[in-house]
């Protein structure tokens, strides 16, 4: 393990909090700890202000053990599963991701991602109809129309309005915030309405009819009614229009689309959309992702194993299966009998019927921090963090890889070496 880097200022820092992957962040290093930081926003302040560093022993069955006693009983219990399962992925660096799938490979093991709970119904859509997309430069240099539909990145993602849609001078947009326009789609105002030129307020459940009815209106066709979606026709016409005259316009979407009724059918009707439009103009969606490497996570399942998520190598390839060999179904029918989890908390984040087989079963916990799962796992391996204390690799929410440096000295093994000892320790299946 390094030493580190002590008493020095450390600029262009990645923080890994969300999907935006700010760069640009100066973090003035004191000591082995964050001493000062400048440019995160609140919720990167408290990713790199409340990591300690320090090395921790991990724990099997709560009481500590050495490394070698503790990754031999992972192994153990890995070898004696009849349907293991691994899953998280979405804050882990992609070395250790290519790690966790190869791991799933050797055991015949079921392997899944964050995704699978949040913008599966994404990667369904693309997989369906295909994703017109850009990236997060194309937006800030030349967008000229921005819309939000179903998310809500004044508080989920704080700097994506000043770093890249909203607010910044680019290319094409030299005046900033006066040569956009910006659209908010939503149930309810939220904190990203304030910054919106137009809201649109849509009933619940309703967005694949407007979205049908905005295919229609952009085509030329009629609707035939009044109303779609709680909003009037004109409304919608008026959006089209918007839409066909803009020079370069994008669709930032989130889970208010994934999660709700629908759910693929409504970003597969996005995506139709928006690639209909490039008939008329420039026109891209960009899904707003939530973790700092949840792209990557499926970028890297889909480059090894040719799906996103929800895949099982139970019969020594990999099939796929949303719905089936997705976490929540396999914990939820009590089919999996033994759990890896990998920086990520489904005691803290999954349904109710999910949790309560979760809790009978053997799991082992890799993460950087203290978690609900972990208080509860038969092993707890406390890793280092990366983009703090490891380097790796993290894709931004536009699937633009950006290399993480270490910017703390490293005390802990990464997510990446313990899972090549696992690897090492278990029995082919």
């Amino acid at each position: 393990m390094s030493t580190g880097i002590e008493n020095t200022v450390i600029e262009n820092v990645v923080c890994t909090f969300c999907g935006c992957l700010c760069d640009d962040l100066v973090v003035e290093v004191d000591g082995g700890r964050v001493a000062k930081l400048r440019r995160a926003c609140s919720n990167g302040r408290g990713l790199f202000a409340h990591y300690d560093p320090a090395p921790v022993q991990p724990t099997v069955d709560g009481r500590e053990v050495g490394w070698q006693e503790a990754v031999a009983e992972a192994a153990r219990i890995l070898d004696q599963a009849d349907c293991p399962l691994i899953y998280g992925l979405s804050s882990t660096a992609s070395e250790a991701q290519r790690k966790a799938i190869a791991l799933a490979d050797k055991l015949g093991a079921m392997i899944d991602t964050t995704s699978s709970v949040c913008h599966g119904p994404t990667g369904l859509a693309m997989q369906a109809v295909g994703e017109p997309t850009c990236t997060l430069g194309e937006v800030r240099n030349r967008a000229d129309l921005v819309i939000f539909w179903g998310c809500n990145p004044a508080e989920s993602h704080v700097r994506h309005f000043s770093r890249y849609s909203v607010m910044p001078k680019g290319m094409l947009t030299p005046n900033g915030k006066r040569d956009r326009t910006v659209v908010v789609v939503d149930v309810r105002p939220t904190g990203s309405t304030r910054a919106a030129d137009l809201f649109l307020q849509i009933e619940p459940g309703r967005d694949y009819e407007v979205l049908t009815a905005l295919r229609a209106l952009v085509s030329g066709r009629q609707v035939a009614a009044e109303t779609v979606g709680g909003l009037p026709v004109s409304e919608l016409q008026a959006l089209a229009e918007r839409m066909k005259g803009c020079r370069f316009g994008v669709v930032h979407m989130g889970m208010g689309l994934t999660q709700t009724g629908g759910r693929d059918l409504n970003v597969s009707e996005l995506f139709s959309l928006v690639a209909e439009l490039n008939q008329y103009t420039r026109f891209s969606v960009i899904p707003m992702r939530g973790h700092g490497n949840v792209t990557g996570a499926d970028q890297v399942m889909a480059w090894q194993t040719g799906y996103p998520f929800a895949v099982s190598f139970a019969r020594g390839y990999p099939r796929y299966g949303p719905g089936e060999f997705s976490t929540v179904d396999l914990l939820a029918r009590g089919e999996a009998d033994a759990i890896l989890v990998i920086s990520s908390d489904p005691a803290a984040h999954l349904p109710r019927a999910a949790v309560r087989h979760l809790a009978t079963i053997p799991t082992i916990v890799l993460d950087p921090m203290p978690t609900l799962t972990g208080k509860t796992a038969g092993v707890v391996l406390p890793t280092a963090c990366y983009g703090l204390d490891a380097p790796g690799t993290a894709y931004r929410m536009d699937a633009v890889p950006l290399r993480l440096r270490p910017v703390l000295p490293r005390q802990r093994p990464t997510d990446e070496e313990v899972l090549d000892q696992i690897i090492e320790a278990v029995q082919p299946c």
